[in-house]
């Protein structure tokens, strides 16, 4: 049941990966003023969504590395332009992809250290962090996603991934 688990978690990565280069793909379609504009969404921006979508995501991986940086990656400055970003996120894809790949059965209930600022660090399990990393990167797409909608660039399909029936063909190459 683990390795199925594993699995899984390893399409998880894929499919995330294969998600944001189709959406940079059109975010890299708009002029800088389109991609800064104010929006309605939880963040107020296309780019500053994307930009703590990347942090968080830098922030987790860390934490599953084990790797100790913790809260100081939110110090780092992001880059401003969605090719920028793009060039960061598809690096952080990859290094989420490969952690996936080299997990083990024993280490889905492994916990490590998050560091949670003024709560203080707290321990979560592997499996779990995993989880809600690639559900954090659904949720802030997703309105992303819907504020791409009012720009002159089409949003992309992002859920053909798992079926085989309509997959886009960039997914074929990464199941």
């Amino acid at each position: 049941m683990r390795m199925e688990a594993i699995e899984q978690l390893r399409l998880q990565a894929r499919n995330n990966a294969w998600a944001n280069q189709r959406f940079y793909d059109a975010c890299c379609q708009l002029s800088q003023i389109e991609f800064d504009a104010g929006r309605s969404g939880f963040f107020p921006s296309i780019r500053e969504t994307l930009q703590h979508i990347l942090a968080v995501d830098r922030y987790y991986l860390d934490s599953l590395k084990e790797e100790g940086r913790g809260r100081s990656l939110y110090d780092d400055l992001l880059p401003r332009t969605a090719a920028e970003l793009q060039a960061m996120q598809v690096e952080v894809d990859a290094a989420l992809i490969a952690f996936c790949d080299t997990l083990s059965p024993d280490d889905l209930t492994k916990s490590v250290e998050q560091d949670r600022g003024e709560k203080g660090v707290r321990r979560e399990r592997i499996d779990r962090t995993l989880l809600h990393l690639f559900q954090h990167q659904i949720h802030h797409r997703g309105q992303a996603h819907a504020m791409l909608s009012r720009t002159s660039a089409a949003p992309p399909q992002l859920d053909e991934f798992f079926l085989e029936f309509d997959r886009h063909e960039a997914a074929q190459k990464l199941q």
